[in-house]
């Protein structure tokens, strides 16, 4: 992992963001300090995920859709930070692989469930992935909520919540889409509580 890269992008966007978005983050201690971790977020804004970024406390393999990898400079950048393409509307077993492989080594993976921005503000439904990498892997799974507008000086709250627990889907063999739709009940009401 290319740790000292990821340490200076995530100082130099926190210096900017922080200030410029009021960054307030809620529910850090909620993130284990080691081992696998799934943080699973609602989608408002292009921004998301280095705001997430910098308000984790460890870094962040975020999985990201394959179309942005392929945007000059840009996508260098973010293969620098570690993240990962995965392509859209099929199912990519080398992106699941890699996801897995994340979990297992105890990193943490960053996922957006609904698989891309709301164009709304309003949470979707999310997608299978989500659900899969919670069953398949014993990562402890934390639902976030971004809270906000994304405008100078207005405030962007970012709450995490307690690791949700698995152990009975797991047990019960739920599938990986109704196991997908409890994270996005938990963020939903990370969401509406924070409102």
């Amino acid at each position: 992992m290319g740790t000292a890269f990821y340490s200076f992008a995530r100082g130099l966007v926190a210096t900017v963001f922080t200030p410029l978005y009021r960054v307030k983050v809620v529910g850090k201690e909620n993130i284990p300090k080691e081992g696998g971790v799934l943080i699973c977020s609602n989608h408002i804004h292009n921004f998301d995920p280095p705001i997430v970024g910098i308000s984790c406390p460890r870094p962040i393999r975020f999985m990201a859709k394959e179309e942005i990898f392929r945007v000059p400079v840009f996508g260098k950048v973010i293969k620098n930070l570690n993240a990962f393409p995965v392509k859209r509307g099929m199912s990519d077993r080398e992106a699941l692989r890699t996801g897995l492989k994340v979990l297992k080594d105890g990193e943490v993976l960053g996922l957006f469930p609904e698989g891309t921005r709301s164009k709304t503000g309003k949470l979707g439904k999310g997608l299978a992935g989500a659900g899969f990498f919670a069953l398949r892997t014993d990562a402890a799974v934390v639902p976030c909520a971004i809270v906000g507008e994304y405008k100078p000086f207005k405030q962007i709250k970012v709450f995490y919540g307690k690791p949700l627990k698995m152990d009975e889907l797991r047990k019960n063999k739920v599938s990986a889409e109704e196991t997908t739709d409890f994270i996005m009940n938990e963020i939903s009401q990370l969401i509406e509580k924070n409102l």
